[in-house]
């Protein structure tokens, strides 16, 4: 069974994490059968491992990661294949492989500058 882990660095506030879970609640309601999970590379969970885990949990033998980043720096090239061969590692048979950066996505990129050619103060 297929999957999505929703890749992100993580920060202190939790606030910071509501855009993936907004993220989530939209492929479930365009399919609420789909197994799809957060996963953070540091300060908050839950982790990477856990959110790999929990979709593992749920029945998933293919995961693809999408990184929630603008571009790809080194969390990206260097930190997520290495938890990707972890977590394959860990869990015989699973396959687990890597999307580009949301911020590379070409339909991504669109609505961010259609978002910039509207974008009115806050308040």
């Amino acid at each position: 069974m297929k999957a999505i882990l929703l890749y992100g660095h993580g920060a202190r506030n939790p606030e910071w994490a509501q855009p993936f879970h907004r993220i989530r609640d939209a492929i479930k309601a365009r399919d609420p059968r789909a197994l799809v999970e957060p996963g953070f590379l540091e300060l908050m969970r839950p982790s990477f491992d856990e959110g790999v885990n929990c979709l593992v949990e749920q029945g998933a033998t293919e995961i693809i990661v999408v990184p929630i980043f603008m571009a790809a720096g080194s969390h990206v090239k260097k930190d997520l294949p290495q938890l990707a061969a972890n977590a394959m590692d860990r869990h015989s048979g699973l396959v687990i492989e890597l999307a580009a950066p949301v911020g590379e996505a070409e339909s991504v990129l669109a609505a961010m500058a259609d978002y910039a050619m509207g974008a009115r103060p806050e308040g």
